[in-house]
């Protein structure tokens, strides 16, 4: 009843190792010539999908990912495992510590950042045609919001990366633009929510419907974090947890999985119980404790479940017929300059000098991970249709080649990234070897 046969678990090794391999060595690739990573894991999915594999030899493409009834499945499932992990790995990255100063920059910049381009965006639907990319729940405002939100979202992931390649994690622009990026796509991610629900309520609209999504949003994410915290800071460690004791990293991912499948449950998207979950463990734990499961989580995660999270992307892309690239470069320049255009006049406001504005400008305008995955939500929720899907994945990988460019620029010429950073000295990268998580204690 619940296993395969043996025909059908080889083909999808065969498949899954495949593509696993080609992502590993594509990111592996782009991240030698300064390219971020998930740039080279979703090509991955670009050679062995639709757009390369699929176009010039479809019968191999739909041998390897489609040779038997439940292969696609077997993809879908892990394509969500590694969503929740890159969510739950954000959401340890998430910055908690400021001083008073950095607390009144990071305020202002991540409700500059948010809502002037959320508001830009949300105009910008009706000023560009987006019926024809409209998706199978043909619902106008939910895409809107979609719209809005891929204009102001910024990636944790893939910005964190781009610190620890170039050696700034430790630098206070490092740390208020992670900060920023946090607070502001939690905003972000209720809006998606009442999307969703928007689109699975049959395009019904009403006051009800809007107070009902976003309080069960807010409610979710609140309840979850007081209850969390207390939680999380008086049972992990006491030695009448069983569970924590007889696996560190299993006890923290059977509270990820319970809260993303108590968000499913309550119509709030799972994403959000994966993101709360590492919150609230990088929040209430120990920073040695938090510090070592982000290890630990990142040793398995990074190593299978992202990378094929991101090459899953790339399969679902199909360049040549389903892209339009003047639409794009269009959408593009729209975007970057909105986001760029807002932080920098809202670090301006608050007395920054202009190469400080810029420089979180070009940072925060990295969408990255975030970015996919609202791509990948929303295309799955049938807010948007195939082409859209490819076109936000797009803008999501040059948004985030941008700042890794700039960035090592200015390091290179010895220019300041913002007041505090003088005199920078770059920190060796973490190296990613792994550790032991047996113990937290």
């Amino acid at each position: 009843m619940f296993s395969l046969t043996s025909a059908e678990i080889s083909h999808f090794l065969l498949a899954m190792g495949c593509l696993l391999a080609m992502a590993h060595l594509l990111g592996y690739l782009a991240e030698r010539i300064y390219i971020p990573r998930v740039i080279g894991e979703v090509a991955a999915g670009l050679v062995l999908g639709p757009t390369l594999l699929g176009h010039f030899f479809p019968d191999a493409f739909k041998w390897l990912f489609l040779g038997f009834p439940t292969e696609d499945k077997l993809f879908g499932l892990l394509y969500q495992f590694g969503l929740l992990m890159l969510m739950f790995c954000s959401g340890l990255k998430f910055q908690t510590r400021f001083n008073k100063e950095d607390i009144k920059i990071t305020t202002v910049l991540a409700v500059g950042a948010t809502i002037p381009a959320f508001i830009v965006g949300w105009f910008a639907a009706d000023i560009f045609n987006i019926s024809p990319y409209l998706g199978t729940a043909s619902n106008p405002l939910a895409m809107k919001i979609v719209i809005a939100i891929s204009i102001a979202i910024t990636s944790i992931p893939v910005i964190s990366k781009i610190f620890n390649d170039l050696g700034i994690m430790h630098t206070r622009f490092a740390k208020i633009v992670i900060a920023c990026a946090g607070f502001h796509d939690i905003l972000l991610w209720v809006a998606l929510g009442f999307a969703t629900a928007i689109a699975s309520n049959g395009g019904v609209f009403t006051a009800g419907t809007a107070l009902k999504s976003v309080g069960v949003s807010l409610g979710f994410i609140i309840g979850t974090f007081i209850l969390g915290y207390v939680l999380f800071k008086r049972l992990t460690v006491i030695k009448q947890n069983l569970l924590f004791r007889s696996s560190n990293l299993g006890y923290f991912l059977f509270i990820m999985f319970m809260l993303a499948s108590l968000a499913g449950n309550l119509h709030v998207e799972t994403i959000f119980g994966a993101l709360l979950a590492g919150i609230i463990a990088n929040v209430a734990l120990p920073k040695a404790v938090s510090g070592r499961l982000e290890q630990g989580v990142s040793n398995i995660s990074f190593s299978w479940f992202i990378p094929i999270y991101f090459a899953t992307v790339g399969l679902q892309l199909d360049l040549v017929r389903h892209f339009n690239p003047l639409f794009f470069l269009a959408y593009f320049l729209f975007a970057t300059l909105t986001q760029t255009l807002a932080v920098y006049i809202t670090s301006r406001t608050i007395k920054q000098d202009r190469l400080t504005s810029f420089n979180l400008g070009v940072a925060i305008n990295d969408r990255g991970g975030p970015g996919i995955v609202l791509s990948s939500v929303a295309y799955a929720a049938g807010i948007i249709n195939q082409e859209f899907f490819a076109i936000l994945v797009m803008l999501a990988l040059i948004t985030s080649w941008i700042p890794g460019t700039w960035l090592r620029i200015v390091i290179k010429k010895k220019w300041r990234l913002m007041p505090g950073d003088e005199n920078l000295t770059p920190q060796p990268r973490d190296d990613g070897k792994i550790k032991s998580i047996n113990k937290y204690v």
